[in-house]
């Protein structure tokens, strides 16, 4: 018994301590998906904010339409611009081929993905999390080479590959397959056939699967999800854990009033459009396992109290706030909401201008000033150039993450 509760524990730690280096440099690389600039978002906005860590970069590298091969051709030249030394990859939907699965389409991807990932190594990258395809909705995946179903199952012998190239070289996995399609059943069942998470052509997630694709590549990169704990003692005075400060201020019995470096995850409002974040979290972990602000209450002697945050009221049991709840999950509207769509908006901006940036820059001059030295060095000059448009906009991003004050009030 004490071999096995120390394996746990064991196993706790390591799954609690991220892949991220210090300084690290995250590259966001997939094809249309990635470049639909949702999921990247999310996790960029994620490691900002959520993880009271400031040495953390992202640069998105989606490409419409593009195959694992592709992204190796252009890997050296495009990565040089950013120097990443983490990297998320996504590919299988269009190396798919839109058919029934073939043993000559695995063994494509898998020769092309080996060359992903040793480009990878070749660059500097120091941590990947190899992202599976994700899967596409039957209900509106109309390609008339291959029904739905069927291209899930060529997916999922994708995911297989990616998953064994990862475990064979050592690498982080991020199982985007199932985690989309274990969600999505469930959510049906409950929002009905028409609920669209997987996008409108059934394989270009809405806002719904997006979250799905960063709580998986999150997982993957090894965050756990503890934001922090806040407790407030109705007799007495609040504590709080790193990333949350409890003010020294005169306030009523049981309030608080923190200040918080660390936010937690903030949610679209509406629950039952796939358009929303929020309307998938009841089908999958992303709080649990991602996004837990904990609240404990110590000295109740009422059954029950009111917690107010925010604008918002919610009563609980003595037993579950003792326990502690979760409050990004028991709040649909939270004091940080308003700070978290500014930042999430800038990094959309950011994110777009490094679309335009890679597309129609970097990667499309690649092949000018092969043979000529003063053509070579001007691109050299305007990429870094462009390098330090970049920055300032990154910088710009970051100017963003003030510390957030709040109260928290327990009546019994």
């Amino acid at each position: 018994m004490r071999l096995f509760l120390a394996l746990l524990l064991a196993t706790a730690a390591l799954r609690a301590e991220s892949i991220l280096p210090a300084n690290a440099r995250v590259a966001v690389i997939g094809d249309s998906i990635t470049e639909q600039k949702l999921y990247s978002k999310y996790i960029e906005t994620y490691l900002l904010a959520c993880t009271g860590r400031s040495d953390i970069h992202v640069f998105q590298f989606g490409w419409s339409g593009e195959r694992a091969g592709g992204f190796a051709a252009r890997l050296e030249n495009d990565l040089a611009l950013f120097k990443p030394n983490v990297a998320t990859t996504c590919y299988g939907m269009n190396d798919g081929s839109y058919k029934p699965y073939a043993p000559e389409i695995g063994a494509e991807y898998e020769k092309n993905l080996r060359a992903v990932l040793a480009g990878l190594k070749q660059a500097g990258v120091q941590a990947v999390a190899v992202g599976s395809p994700g899967g596409v909705d039957p209900d509106f995946f109309n390609r008339p080479t291959v029904p739905g179903a069927v291209y899930n199952d060529n997916l999922a012998q994708l995911r297989d590959l990616a998953q064994q190239l990862a475990k064979e070289q050592g690498l982080a996995f991020a199982n985007v397959h199932d985690t989309m399609l274990g969600a999505l059943p469930k959510a049906k069942a409950a929002l009905g056939r028409e609920y669209a998470p997987f996008g409108a052509d059934g394989f270009h997630p809405a806002p719904a699967g997006q979250l799905l694709m960063a709580e998986a590549f999150l997982k993957a990169l090894g965050f756990d999800g503890d934001l922090g704990t806040i407790t407030v003692d109705v007799k007495g005075t609040g504590t709080a854990t790193e990333g949350h400060q409890v003010q020294p201020v005169r306030l009523p019995p049981g309030t608080v009033q923190v200040v918080s470096t660390r936010w937690p995850f903030c949610f679209d409002a509406d629950p039952k459009s796939a358009g929303s974040t929020r309307s998938i979290l009841p089908f999958t972990r992303f709080n649990e396992d991602l996004n837990r602000l904990t609240l404990k209450v110590r000295n109740l002697e009422a059954p029950k109290a009111k917690v107010r945050w925010g604008e918002q009221v919610r009563e609980f049991r003595r037993e579950q706030l003792e326990a502690g709840i979760n409050l990004a999950a028991e709040f649909d509207r939270t004091p940080f909401d308003a700070a978290f769509a500014g930042l999430m908006n800038a990094v959309a901006t950011k994110q777009a201008f490094e679309t335009v940036l890679v597309k129609n820059l970097v990667t499309h001059m690649r092949h000018l000033g092969a043979e000529d030295p003063k053509v070579a060095a001007a691109l050299a000059k305007l990429k870094q150039r462009l390098a330090a448009e970049h920055a300032k906009q990154d910088a710009n991003v970051r100017k963003l993450l003030q510390p957030v004050t709040h109260t928290i009030r327990v009546e019994e």
